[in-house]
């Protein structure tokens, strides 16, 4: 019946071994954190959209957050969290998204 439970975590005994752990736990609370800025920018914008949508929405305030999301999804991209493609879809839909907006808007 062990093999049902999760298995134990073996202590690493080599001192290199021991370090990398140390690194590991570094590099995921980092990665962990971007993954999370990431997410907050992008539904952010999206609430933004959904506002802008209601009729008196201010139609400029997703654009503006729309500038600084770029910049976080291209980072997050730039360092290997999420893949290149994935922040180029997540850009485009919410420009996309902006673009109908204003056009909606316009007219």
């Amino acid at each position: 019946m062990a093999t049902a439970s999760k298995a134990k975590k073996k202590t690493v005994r080599l001192a290199s071994g021991r370090k990398r752990v140390r690194q590991d736990e570094k590099i995921n609370a980092a990665n962990t954190a971007l993954r999370s800025k990431f997410r907050t920018v992008v539904k952010n914008v999206q609430k933004a959209l959904d506002k802008a949508a209601l009729p008196g929405g201010d139609k400029a305030a997703p654009a503006t957050l729309f500038k600084n999301a770029q910049s976080v999804i291209d980072s997050v991209a730039d360092k290997g969290i999420f893949h290149k493609n994935k922040a180029a879809r997540h850009k485009s839909r919410l420009s996309a998204k902006i673009k109908a907006l204003s056009a909606s808007a316009a007219a």
